[in-house]
């Protein structure tokens, strides 16, 4: 949400008035107690109202000024606007001068900055905070979450040399399912409706996919489609996914070390506990490194339907880097782990991030075990380009290898 008026000169004044009426209400706030946010409001309505006694100020503009200072008092100054917009998807906080904002695709940047490193540190503070993690001069890294689901990254100095930067990654208010995916173009009705059934029969799927290409999105919709009977074990760095059809449900998260002697908490760690959990299918969120084995044996352990997600630049490249993190947590033989992964995951479903902004399924790939030392794939779906460049997914097999309960053809 801008200021009202464009003029510079009257948002240079519209700011400064920001920072008065701010000023003014801490000092009548009652610091002794907790204060509700009914109470912080009065004080800043009654604050603004002799303010605009001594100098004219329009309703409109009042009305500006009581959201924006309460922003800045209880919430996370202008940055909470961005949060309530719709159409944002990503804000990326350079420092606290520079701030990017993505909308619908089109990255532009902001016209608003903080005004102090100091304030910037104060909100980065209240994130970390709500959510239990911490993040300081010792532990400069941090992942964290806010209320409303988004997913927060935080770097402070000394690796940040420009001051703190803060990306967060911003989901639709509105659940995303697969009838919306179908409308905006992600996924065709066709490898929906094989998704929806793999999911349901049991076949364990790796979302694969560059960054900001929708794994989280995608993960989060094939969850819905697990049988609520099951007891799921779904496994975070932050807790993004929404999974509310489920009873049987346990959210696992992990937590950094902190100063205060609270041990590392890691994705390895919950996969390993989760095990002793009698889950029936477990979900992993993302796995980096070492993990993979972890997950992998998960796979392959009597937890048929398991779903995870990984960075890859396209389905064939997802196999090679999953050997690639297995080997940064295990010594095992190339072809040990290649059977792991051959046994352990059946579709790997890859998407990525169209040259117009769009986020889509690109290729659906099935395992089929090995052949010789050689993992051995088949495609079910893939993207055919078309002459504006966005290409449309095609079924190119109309039945699979037979595996995990699954029906066999879908149509």
């Amino acid at each position: 949400m801008e200021p009202i008026i464009e003029n510079p000169e009257d948002v240079l004044r519209f700011n400064q008035l920001i920072k008065e009426i701010k000023t003014l209400t801490i000092e009548r706030i009652d610091l002794s107690r907790e204060c509700s946010d009914e109470e912080v409001n009065r004080i800043i309505f009654e604050v603004i109202l002799e303010r605009a006694r001594e100098k004219y100020i329009p309703l409109v503009e009042r009305k500006k000024l009581e959201r924006a200072v309460f922003n800045a008092l209880r919430k996370l100054d202008f940055i909470q606007d961005l949060l309530e917009e719709e159409t944002v998807s990503e804000i990326m906080i350079n420092g606290p001068d520079v701030i990017f904002v993505e909308r619908e695709g089109k990255i532009t940047r902001l016209g608003k900055t903080f005004e102090s490193v100091e304030k910037l540190e104060d909100m980065i503070q209240q994130i970390v905070a709500s959510c239990n993690r911490s993040v300081n001069e010792n532990s400069p890294i941090a992942d964290a979450r806010l209320p409303d689901g988004s997913r927060v990254n935080i770097v402070l100095s000394p690796p940040a040399i420009g001051g703190p930067v803060v990306t967060i990654r911003r989901f639709p208010n509105n659940t995303i399912t697969m009838d919306s995916l179908i409308e905006n173009g992600t996924v065709t009705q066709e490898a929906a409706d094989f998704l929806k059934q793999a999911v349901e029969s049991g076949m364990n799927i790796f979302v694969s996919g560059g960054t900001s290409s929708g794994k989280t999105t995608m993960l989060n919709v094939l969850s819905g489609f697990i049988p609520n009977e099951l007891r799921v074990v779904c496994i975070e760095d932050s807790a993004e996914l929404q999974i509310h059809h489920i009873p049987n449900l346990i959210r696992l998260e992990t937590r950094n070390s902190t100063q205060e002697g609270c041990s590392e908490i890691s994705i390895r760690d919950l996969i390993r506990n989760a095990l002793r959990m009698r889950p029936d299918r477990i979900i992993v969120g993302e796995v980096r490194g070492g993990e993979a084995m972890d997950m992998l044996q998960a796979f392959n352990t009597g937890h048929d339907g398991s779903l995870s997600t990984g960075h890859a630049n396209s389905a064939s490249d997802m196999l090679l880097r999953l050997e690639a993190m297995v080997l940064m947590g295990t010594e095992l033989p190339i072809g040990a782990i290649r059977r792991q992964i051959a046994t352990g995951i059946d579709l790997i479903v890859h998407l990525e991030r169209r040259r117009s902004g769009k986020r889509k399924v690109v290729e659906i790939m099935e395992i089929l075990g090995m052949e010789g030392e050689e993992i051995k794939k088949g495609e079910l779906f893939r993207m055919e380009e078309n002459e504006n460049g966005e290409g449309r997914l095609i079924c190119v097999k109309k039945e699979m290898t037979r595996k995990r309960g699954y029906p066999g053809e879908w149509v």
